[in-house]
């Protein structure tokens, strides 16, 4: 099931947001108009990653103590055999959309 997460507009390049699909917390990231959503939670100390930037390579910092993921697959770029969750997104007109089950368990 999919869940409208925002309007298109309201995600700017480079940025992210925090939404509720379901029963988890989810980023959601812009990354020059292409829309991802990884798991809201850093898995280090527990902060929103929601509230990071992402950076030129794709990757959103942790804004406690900057740890970085690949919004693309969730893997934390130190050391990928770490990461966290990633979900599938879709734009439909100008809504984006949240799959509430997560793409594979990273």
């Amino acid at each position: 099931m999919f869940h409208t997460v925002a309007k298109t507009h309201e995600i700017a390049t480079g940025q992210g947001g925090t939404f509720q699909v379901g029963d988890r917390m989810v980023a959601v990231f812009n990354r020059d108009g292409e829309f991802f959503a990884i798991d809201d939670h850093c898995p280090h100390q527990g902060a929103s990653l929601g509230a990071g930037y992402l950076d030129e390579d794709g990757a959103v910092a942790c804004p406690w103590h900057a740890w970085r993921f690949c919004v693309t697959d969730g893997k934390w770029c130190d050391n990928p055999r770490l990461g966290v969750d990633t979900f599938e997104v879709r734009v439909v007109g100008d809504e984006i959309q949240v799959k509430e089950a997560p793409k594979h368990e990273a």
